[in-house]
């Protein structure tokens, strides 16, 4: 996808989950901020997977769900989401593994444990 598409889809993105902060606040679990995220991505009709299964390939094994990652939008961006105190860099870690093993180069990890959900997003370019 041409990054000034993924720039655009990736402003939607961050839109939606400031409706979702908006409306709830800091302070509940993670589940609860994917469902509603995953509602308002579709309320705005934008294509995504929830708990997208990602397959590892090591040596000569193959593990067909290594790990899920809470939302891909459009196979374009994963979005990470976190009810953390902060943004730490075993997160960061997680989230650039997970770029490289999909492929995909844009990442979002949104923490919407903070006051401002503005500083609670990070974007991470692979």
């Amino acid at each position: 996808m041409d990054m000034k598409v993924v720039d655009e889809l990736s402003n939607r993105v961050i839109g939606a989950a400031i409706e979702v902060h908006r409306g709830l606040g800091p302070g509940l679990l993670e589940s609860v901020y994917q469902q509603c995220l995953a509602y308002e991505l579709a309320r705005h009709n934008i294509k995504f997977t929830l708990e997208h299964p990602v397959p590892v390939q090591y040596k000569k094994i193959n593990i067909d769900c290594a790990f899920r990652a809470d939302i891909i939008v459009e196979e374009s961006i994963i979005i990470e989401i976190k009810s953390a105190g902060k943004i730490l860099p075993i997160h960061e870690a997680q989230l650039l593994t997970y770029l490289r093993l999909t492929g995909i180069r844009l990442g979002f990890i949104i923490n919407f444990n903070s006051r401002l959900l503005k500083n609670g997003i990070k974007r991470i370019i692979l």
